[in-house]
């Protein structure tokens, strides 16, 4: 009786080899799940539109007879986009806005250019803050909302506000 081996001549041994070396190689492939950067919570990574920017006390300064302590209620000139990126960069394209004290107890409002700011950001359970920027540092979250409190009354501004979209 003979005994036979496979070569590396013969047909089945160089399936096998290529097989074997086919799997080796697939199954060293990078295995981050989402390409989400360490220690970035994903709940927070997005484009955020401004919806609000509130005032302590409401105002008709389009003069349509509705008061409204929310800015972009009143001057139409109003727009803001926050961008938070999964490797915890962020940017802000927004209007700058200019509150006047008039006479009398009245305000008037107006946009002044638009503003660009960036950095980083870092995120705990219930709040987001930015590095390297001077309009926004600190924001509360819930849910899809960012609220940027800055808490002085007329005329400066009391908190801006951010939905995701």
């Amino acid at each position: 009786m003979k005994l036979s081996f496979y070569t590396p001549k013969t047909p089945f041994f160089s399936i096998l080899t290529l097989l074997t070396v086919l799997a080796f190689v697939s199954g060293c492939g990078d295995d981050d799940g989402d390409n989400v950067a360490p220690n970035v919570d994903a709940d927070v990574v997005g484009v955020y539109d401004l919806v609000e920017i509130n005032v302590s006390q409401s105002l008709d300064i389009d003069d349509d007879g509705n008061s409204s302590s929310n800015l972009l209620e009143e001057v139409s000139c109003i727009t803001g986009t926050l961008t938070l990126s999964e490797n915890n960069q962020w940017t802000l394209n927004q209007s700058n806005v200019s509150v006047t004290t008039i006479t009398g107890g009245l305000f008037f409002a107006d946009c002044a250019g638009t503003g660009n700011s960036s950095g980083t950001w870092s995120a705990t359970t219930g709040s987001v803050v930015f590095n390297g920027g001077t309009l926004l540092t600190l924001a509360s979250r819930s849910d899809n909302r960012l609220t940027n409190t800055i808490g002085e009354d007329l005329p400066s501004i009391q908190s801006y506000v951010y939905l995701k979209r």
